[in-house]
């Protein structure tokens, strides 16, 4: 330990002052930050920044941003999506049914993932290669209508989204993000897109309630509902109640 360190640290005990590592405050490039601390989700909303992503970003991965307009005196009107302009219309996808979910402060959902739909007789690596890698803008390719797509919205609260690729024959590759509701107006106000494959979970960040309403593009099959590391989402009773009931 440097002199100039254990003066500053020489209240301290010895032992104390062994185990005193400094904490590293630098902010990492964009990449490190998305995909270790995360970022705002409005640093990723903007179609000109895809290109300081590197390999950081997920395939099929899609994050834009929504119009939130304040009404005076009565609250606010925020859209999520148009079927024939933007973003869902650019992919070719319009959810078959919608949901909402509220996540109640300090609560967390996943990791949960859906399946992805391979075709007969191709092997799941050399499908998402062509789908993804070979011809990522060719959205007629995939098939929404055997698989499910999610598109997620925040209407209320804060959360932090944090996706894992784990599809055969790509990377592992992980992006977290800070998402805004509505009465949060501003540039986190955004929409995601998340394709069959990409493990997702969820966080409620303060100590506000989160409303989430999100499009789906097959209906709710219980089949498609995986889940990886979603202890999270178990709460236990407390001891004497279990003790209790086994009596």
């Amino acid at each position: 330990m440097s002199d100039s360190k254990k003066n500053l640290w020489q209240g301290l005990d010895s032992a104390a002052q062994k185990l005193l590592k400094p904490r590293n405050y630098k902010a990492g490039s964009f990449p490190q930050r998305l995909s270790r601390s995360g970022v705002e989700a409005g640093e990723v909303a903007t179609a000109e920044r895809r290109r300081d992503f590197g390999e950081t970003w997920i395939p099929g991965v899609e994050i834009f941003s929504r119009n939130v307009h304040p009404q005076r005196y009565r609250g606010i009107f925020g859209e999520f999506a148009r079927r024939d302009e933007g973003m869902l219309a650019q992919i070719g996808l319009w959810p078959a049914q919608w949901a909402t979910a509220r996540m109640f402060a300090q609560t967390a959902k996943g990791f949960h993932v859906h399946p992805p739909s391979i075709p007969n007789g191709q092997k799941a690596a050399d499908w998402f290669q062509k789908l993804f890698i070979n011809e990522p803008n060719n959205y007629s390719l995939r098939p929404y209508d055997r698989e499910q797509w999610d598109v997620i919205f925040s209407v209320q609260g804060v959360a932090e989204m944090i996706l894992r690729d784990v599809r055969a024959g790509l990377p592992s590759r992980t992006m977290r993000f800070f998402v805004d509701g509505d009465n949060h107006r501003g540039s986190n106000n955004v929409g995601v897109v998340v394709p069959p494959g990409v493990a997702h979970a969820i966080r409620v960040e303060g100590s506000e309630d989160v409303i989430i309403v999100y499009g789906t593009s097959t209906s709710f099959r219980p089949e498609f509902e995986g889940r990886i590391a979603s202890e999270v989402e178990t709460a236990g009773l407390p001891e004497s109640w279990e003790r209790f009931l086994r009596e």
